[in-house]
């Protein structure tokens, strides 16, 4: 199984689990027929309930089209980088540092897999409009995932982007947002001095360490984060960390 190390906000390296390769192809698989079953369904409700003229039906055949076309997008972009099929197998896209991915990582992502997955040549070589030998580019992100040493496809390269597996790692938390008590009162205001990747970061590295007992990391982030922000504190690490995450709860809330 193949793991990778990536340097976070706080220069400390955190370890995540490459997913095997039949994992992301029973993905793909999955968002493939739940894209196929949607235009299968769609246009069997549109046949009998409008009775589509050929005069009408290019412009609804794009509008009704769109959701196919964007649905790797719109799925990342709303599920915190993973579509049905990646959630089913417990996988997900992360930022190459570890974080959430911006929303033109998710977009460059996407534009690529026309050049991960190019199955216009085929149909390009059925009608001699390219050369026989051109067909061996369909594979190129294939290629790209088992040539390159953290499975990244053409896409994750070029958008810095990388999938890892949350099953075999403690449960990657999308949201930085806990709940607190009404009377909660915080501690750190200069808690606000750091990112939102930083904070994201931070609660996947606390409950890393509330899974696993690696204290040692614990203790390098809060060093690291005192360092940081000047922040003087007599509470151990992991407690100093809980802290944080929940005074930027709190000022981020009001």
């Amino acid at each position: 199984m193949l793991h990778v190390k990536l340097d976070t906000g706080f220069n400390i390296e955190v370890e995540f689990t490459i997913p095997a390769f039949f994992k992301r192809f029973l993905a793909w698989v999955i968002d493939l027929v739940i894209m196929i079953a949607y235009s299968m369904v769609l246009s069997r409700l549109l046949n009998e309930l409008i009775g589509l003229s050929w005069a009408g039906k290019e412009w609804l055949d794009v509008l009704f089209g769109l959701p196919i076309i964007c649905y790797h997008l719109l799925c990342e972009i709303f599920l915190n980088g993973q579509s049905v099929g990646k959630k089913a197998m417990r996988i997900k896209v992360i930022s190459s540092d570890g974080g959430q991915p911006s929303l033109s990582q998710y977009l460059i992502r996407w534009l690529f897999r026309t050049a991960d997955l190019p199955w216009w040549i085929l149909p390009s070589i059925a009608y001699s409009i390219l050369p026989w030998w051109t067909s061996v580019f369909v594979f190129g992100g294939l290629a790209c995932i088992l040539a390159t040493p953290h499975s990244q496809r053409i896409g994750d390269l070029v958008a810095g982007t990388i999938l890892i597996d949350t099953r075999t790692r403690t449960s990657w938390e999308d949201t930085v947002f806990t709940e607190l008590a009404d009377n909660y009162q915080p501690r750190y205001p200069k808690v606000m001095q750091l990112s939102d990747k930083d904070i994201n970061t931070l609660k996947s590295i606390i409950n890393s360490v509330s899974k696993s007992g690696d204290y040692d990391l614990s203790m390098r982030i809060a060093d690291r984060i005192r360092s940081k922000l000047d922040l003087p504190s007599d509470q151990d690490s992991l407690e100093f960390l809980q802290t944080l995450l929940m005074d930027y709860n709190y000022y981020s809330t009001r």
